[in-house]
């Protein structure tokens, strides 16, 4: 795997509740290319639980949407907007985890519609929860005039396990 880079670091106003570092409120993903996938390892945290030790159902929601888009900036080379998504939860994903892993891969796209699927699992590889997200992408003149430029992936690879020790 590859970490890729995100086309708005620096700006001053990249504020994404979903991947921007700088964004303490937010869930601050990194995404990684894995061949057609876009992988992210994100480690539980308390603030967002809904239920006692258990991750609130809309942020793995907002999770499950960000690394849609990031699989279409990789997939696509443009950005654009979630027009639908539907979201399965299956199991619950504890706080108290000490990662989950999120999988994206664009399964079609028609014109400027792309669908894609989604997961995320918990430690143990249970599959917790998946979406199917319909995305309408942007020509690349109205993603240009967003800033939204070809994506730059690191040289140096990184292997899953590498990735999840750096975070539990």
């Amino acid at each position: 795997m590859k970490r890729i880079k995100s086309p708005w670091m620096g700006k001053k106003e990249y504020y994404c509740f979903g991947c921007c570092p700088d964004n303490k409120d937010g869930v601050r993903m990194q995404f990684y290319a894995d061949g057609d996938e876009v992988v992210s390892v994100w480690k539980p945290q308390r603030q967002f639980q809904g239920w006692v030790d258990t991750l609130h159902g809309g942020i793995q929601a907002v999770m499950l949407d960000e690394i849609c888009a990031w699989a279409v900036m990789l997939k696509m080379n443009t950005t654009g907007v979630t027009a639908k998504m539907e979201t399965r939860y299956k199991h619950s994903i504890m706080t108290t985890d000490r990662y989950v892993v999120l999988r994206a891969k664009v399964t079609d796209v028609r014109r400027n519609i792309a669908t894609i699927e989604a997961s995320i699992s918990d430690s143990m590889g249970t599959v917790c929860a998946q979406a199917t997200c319909t995305y309408f992408t942007f020509s690349k003149e109205k993603s240009t005039e967003l800033e939204m430029h070809d994506l730059e992936i690191d040289d140096e690879d990184i292997t899953l396990e590498q990735l999840i020790a750096s975070i539990a």
